[in-house]
């Protein structure tokens, strides 16, 4: 797959303060990426860049072959995590104004507010000022303003931030379709769960530096521990465990159960098997839930971090 966005070495000082360190990295074509950090950790400052908000000291970034420049500014929309909508001015008015800015023309702005304002159900909110609108209504208004011009990327930085977990779900739904649409989707977020639906890539930065990255499936492979939660229904749950216990390393699990059964985190070594742990455990007992442990991007990020430090 060709990648739409290449970071190489960019590094951005302020002053004595580094805020990115030789980082690099890849965004697929059609791809949604994660762009992963504590506060502080240079995402916001790795997006200005690529937005030429901010020039890096040293680096390059490419967007679909070309060296960045001035003219690829109609190829990104960026949703900022600080939204800049103007409070007094007329929902209509001003998304006419900044569409227009993007390169449309007064008409094919109008056509496409029309598609957006109906798909996203807000037709009614044209003459209202954004100050009339909750956080979550004038959200709306602004992730419109951001795709509207079908840029070729796209940069959502805590797009969830101030919606009911019914028009978060909306929103991640558009972020889909417009991926399957073409769209490249840069995605910053701290919602681990969020990252877990929605990308395909991502990368963790930390202290100025990118400590992890690659494809979701393949970074949580490497951090997997071989440890499967079981829950076993047997007569003398103490004698079982003990069993167990002496051929393999275990832990107590929690998971909620509708009986008391045995929960027991089972970690196998190298040689052993998932089919032969099963073997072993339906041979001693009814087994109610088998299921391997894989980390959760919440877990990568907060050992991955805690590690760096």
């Amino acid at each position: 797959m060709t990648n739409l966005l290449e970071v190489n070495n960019v590094s951005k000082n302020f002053g004595s303060f580094t805020a990115l360190n030789n980082v690099s990295l890849a965004v697929p074509k059609g791809s949604i990426f994660g762009l992963l950090g504590p506060n502080g950790a240079g995402k916001t400052t790795l997006i200005r860049v690529i937005n030429q908000i901010t020039m890096p000291d040293t680096g390059s970034v490419f967007l679909d072959g070309e060296t960045l420049q001035e003219k690829h500014i109609k190829d990104i929309g960026y949703l900022p995590e600080e939204r800049g909508l103007y409070k007094s001015m007329k929902v209509g008015e001003q998304a006419l104004y900044l569409a227009q800015l993007k390169g449309l023309t007064k008409t094919e702005a109008k056509q496409r507010l029309k598609y957006w304002f109906d798909r996203l159900e807000i037709g009614d909110w044209w003459n209202k000022k954004i100050q009339e609108l909750s956080k979550g209504m004038a959200q709306k208004v602004q992730f419109v303003v951001t795709v509207l011009h079908e840029p070729k990327l796209l940069i959502f930085d805590e797009p969830f931030s101030g919606f009911d977990p019914i028009n978060a779900n909306l929103i991640k739904d558009e972020i889909l379709y417009l991926r399957e649409k073409g769209a490249t989707v840069i995605f910053s977020t701290h919602r681990m769960e969020s990252v877990e639906e929605l990308c395909d890539d991502i990368a963790l930065i930390n202290k100025s530096n990118k400590i992890l990255d690659g494809k979701l499936t393949e970074v949580k492979r490497q951090y997997k521990s071989n440890t499967f939660e079981v829950g076993l229904r047997t007569d003398n749950n103490a004698k079982l465990e003990q069993e167990i216990a002496d051929k393999f390393s275990i832990s107590t699990a929690y998971f909620k159960t509708l009986d008391n059964e045995l929960k027991l985190n089972i970690k196998l070594n190298h040689v052993d098997k998932p089919n032969d742990l099963l073997n072993y455990l339906t041979s001693k007992a009814e087994v109610s839930h088998f299921v391997e442990l894989i980390p959760s991007v919440n877990e990568i990020f907060i050992q991955t971090v805690k590690s760096n430090n």
